[in-house]
């Protein structure tokens, strides 16, 4: 396996919210151009305020506006625009939201051009961001769109919790609608391919959670979960084992999802408060089923702490971290199932 540098490509993020704080506190750690190449999408004037605003003016960093001057051994900083930018910490503005495309649009580009090998997503404001050019909920459909492949939202952390959605950015009245036995027999399949090549895990133990209270009880409390979940997790044959429907309170409350290697969600709060409750500030999150790596942190723009030099970088640093182990397990499973032996019968010695 390629023992490479990994370039690492970090988007901005909305510059008004915490984004480029917690990012830039990550590129601040010894070592960290030791690991990989960072190359974060911004521009010259955008960084060093920010380097003022947060009392680092010894972060020293690479400015490049084409890969050829890229500087292995440093942080690099792709400049995405030259203007001077009105930055206000803690609002949600238009601007905002045009700076945070204008990062997430050139880094997208540059992992589409294989110039970057993985992308670390600062957060977004998913009403700010929207224009004729981002037309989408979030990162993960717009990722979707542009890298190809069907998008699994995987929330994971170093304690091993790994929580997949079968419905992502969903209102919670349309998500009955949207569970069926191919949906959920799809994203179980896309959980455990992401197991095995993702994180490296042979035969995965997977959790199925329920849609409704105590996981429909038989019928009382809505036929879901056994006309739809479970005769889904029935007809799902894979090489992992499969376990469910599960009641979510229960089954977080009573740390049953201990002894499993990934959990699958109904929906997006089903998942993610358990989740963050249990993992907040460390978590991570990653988009799996896409042609090219991306993880981002597991919180959002944090406008309320904005400028205070306060927010915790422990959850991006875990990003850039999964991003580079994720991008290597697929190395490494790319090359074991290249040239596989042939298979034949062995012949017994008398």
């Amino acid at each position: 396996m390629s023992e490479h540098k990994i370039i690492v490509g970090i988007t901005q993020g909305d510059i008004n919210g915490i984004g480029l704080e917690v990012a830039l506190k990550t590129l601040m750690e010894p070592g960290i151009a030791d690991i990989c190449t960072p190359v974060l999408f911004s521009s010259q004037k955008t960084v060093s305020y920010y380097r003022k605003v947060l009392g680092i003016e010894d972060f020293n960093f690479n400015p490049i506006r084409d890969f050829s001057q890229l500087n292995t051994k440093k942080v690099n900083v792709f400049i995405c625009y030259e203007e001077e930018v009105n930055i206000e910490m803690g609002k949600s503005t238009p601007t905002g939201g045009k700076y945070a495309f204008i990062s997430l649009e050139r880094a997208t580009q540059a992992l589409l051009d294989k110039q970057i090998n993985v992308l670390v997503t600062a957060p977004i404001n998913k009403n700010n961001i929207q224009s004729e050019d981002f037309k989408f909920v979030g990162h993960t459909e717009y990722l979707g769109a542009k890298l190809g492949g069907e998008p699994l939202m995987i929330l994971c952390s170093e304690n091993g919790l790994r929580v997949a959605l079968v419905t992502g950015h969903l209102p919670v009245k349309d998500v009955a609608s949207h569970i069926s036995v191919e949906s959920v027999s799809k994203k179980i399949k896309q959980l455990h391919q992401s197991l095995v090549t993702d994180f490296g895990i042979r035969k995965p133990r997977i959790a199925v959670l329920g849609l409704n209270p105590h996981a429909g009880d038989n019928g009382v409390i809505g036929t879901e979960d056994n006309a739809i979940i479970k005769q889904a997790i029935e007809s799902t044959k894979l090489n992992a084992i499969l376990y469910g429907p599960y009641a979510a309170d229960g089954f977080f409350g009573n740390g049953t999802y201990k002894q499993f290697d990934g959990v699958l969600a109904m929906y997006h709060d089903q998942g993610l408060i358990p989740f963050k409750t249990i993992s907040f500030n460390e978590g991570v999150n990653f988009t799996a089923g896409l042609s090219e790596v991306r993880t981002s942190p597991d919180h959002g723009t944090a406008y309320d702490i904005a400028g205070k030099n306060i927010a915790s970088e422990q959850s991006f640093k875990q990003a850039i971290y999964r991003a580079i182990d994720i991008y290597r397990n697929r190395q490494l499973q790319s090359e074991i199932t290249e040239n596989p032996l042939p298979f034949g019968h062995l012949k017994k010695e008398r």
